[in-house]
């Protein structure tokens, strides 16, 4: 069974599925970001900045996984 990648047409230039996923990850994690705020998440780690960067790099991977 093979996955059918649809492209992203924007203003004529095909753009990889990737960068779909990208944005699409970018979107997902600017919404968990106040939640994760409000539970204390930055609190737990000694360099919040690289922790939210994990949270956003598991994102995109679950989505580039499951879609």
């Amino acid at each position: 069974m093979t996955h059918p990648f649809s492209e992203l047409v924007v203003g004529g230039v095909l753009l990889a599925p990737f960068v779909t996923y990208a944005v699409a990850a970018l979107a997902i994690f600017l919404v968990l970001r106040p939640i994760l705020r409000l539970s204390g998440f930055a609190r737990l780690f000694s360099h919040p900045p690289i922790a939210e960067l994990s949270v956003y790099v598991t994102v995109l991977g679950l989505l580039t996984v499951f879609f």
